[in-house]
């Protein structure tokens, strides 16, 4: 069963960020996304766009004129379209945010600037802002300037390295677009900190974030073991294993996991291994690390003897964590994706009939909610600059002077 979205009034939502006004200059995933989440919680995000649009509304998949890809970064967000090389295009975005509590933009190093919209240009207009820059590399050193996308990310970090297992195994890069939705989560967790020090001091701030920085500090977590000790350098680190915790059945595949001595002996009561607990290589849990491609192997080995649903009802029994390996077709109608209501369904006035996953953070207060779907380009443009004062005989003169459009 998918759930019904919680669609809500404009300005009704009640969401933890209601009240705050955020322009978002942000193009591709890293900003969208972010902004987004910050939408869900109840921002009212301020999309400005350039007249031909945020790329990402060319991509394929689409519906009503909208790409898939652009509905699922952006919805919660009303759209202006203004051309920012026109000196009075530039005094309206300044007017715009005036009003706001974040300008966010994702330019290369030092574009803003010479658009006329810089932190010092904003600053003016509004000296409490939180002003913040995503960017690639950083502001400085050889690669500052590079153009950069997710997989660039990926090869530089070390996450590709990563994820080929080895310092000296080929590469490989995740099937998934990390790098620009890890930057995202932690630029709206950098704005909400950056807002709270304002709620306390009454000071803006430049927020600067980069891929490579968030990458890079997301896998010193785990990934970065050799690395960490200054004075003992390890020089070629690889994974514990390379057999993936992913096992072949007889009909299919499931991953199965086992940490702690209990679950070690319950993996082997259900596999009717009992022998296992007696091998010298598996008796402790270090021991069981050390020989991991032999415990591995073992297990792979004895699982290609009955099908998935057989073996998940005996690790289950037993206690063992362990579950399906889905495909995003299963994964849309699994039980517990069912039972948790992740899954909501919308009405897009556009797009049709739209499947979303819900903001993810629940609040036991305060709502998170789809108020609106993603905008089309300069939806909003005349809304918009009416709640700034723009009076409409100002709006038709800017729209013939090719300033807005929409």
């Amino acid at each position: 069963m998918v759930g019904e979205s919680s669609i809500a009034a404009d300005g009704a939502s009640g969401g933890p960020l209601t009240g705050f006004r955020i322009v978002d200059l942000t193009t591709m995933i890293s900003g969208p996304f972010a902004t987004m989440m910050l939408g869900d919680q109840g921002a009212d995000v301020i999309k400005v766009e350039a007249f031909s649009g945020d790329y990402v509304r060319a991509g394929g998949h689409r519906s009503g004129g909208l790409a898939a890809s652009f509905l699922n970064n952006n919805r919660n967000k009303r759209s202006i379209a203004i051309n920012l090389k026109k000196p009075e295009g530039r005094d309206m975005l300044l007017r715009l945010a005036a009003s706001a509590d974040v300008f966010i933009q994702n330019f290369r190093p030092g574009v803003v600037e010479r658009l006329g919209v810089g932190e010092d240009d904003v600053r003016k207009v509004r000296p409490d802002i939180v002003y913040v820059s995503l960017n690639g590399f950083g502001e400085s050193g050889p690669y500052a300037a590079k153009p950069v996308y997710d997989p660039i990310i990926q090869a530089v970090s070390g996450l590709a390295s990563v994820q080929g297992g080895s310092d000296d195994n080929p590469p490989r890069l995740l099937r998934t677009i990390l790098p620009d939705k890890l930057t995202a989560v932690t630029a709206s967790q950098a704005v909400t900190a950056a807002l709270l020090a304002r709620e306390r001091s009454g000071q803006g701030q430049h927020v600067r974030l980069s891929m490579l920085d968030a990458v890079m500090a997301f896998l010193w977590s785990s990934d970065m073991g050799g690395q960490t000790f200054v004075d003992m350098p390890v020089s070629v680190q690889r994974a514990a294993s390379f057999i993936d915790l992913i096992y072949s059945t007889q009909d299919g595949h499931i991953s199965v996991a086992v940490m702690s001595n209990r679950e070690w002996h319950a993996l082997t009561q259900a596999l009717e291994r009992p022998d296992w607990l007696e091998d010298p290589r598996f008796t402790t849990p270090a021991l069981r690390d050390q020989n991991i491609d032999a415990r591995l192997s073992l297990i792979q080995g004895e699982l290609k003897a009955r099908t998935s649903a057989d073996w998940l009802e005996r690790f289950e029994a037993a206690g063992v964590p362990c579950a399906p390996v889905l495909t995003r077709n299963e994964v849309i109608k699994h039980e517990q994706v069912a039972a948790s209501n992740i899954l909501v369904e919308s009405d897009h006035p556009y797009a049709g009939r739209l499947r979303q996953a819900r903001p993810a953070a629940r609040f036991d207060v305060t709502l998170t909610s789809i108020r609106r779907g993603a905008p089309l380009l300069g939806e909003h443009t005349d809304e918009i600059l009416g709640e700034i004062g723009v009076d409409t005989d100002h709006i038709t003169a800017l729209r013939a002077a090719g300033v807005i459009e929409g």
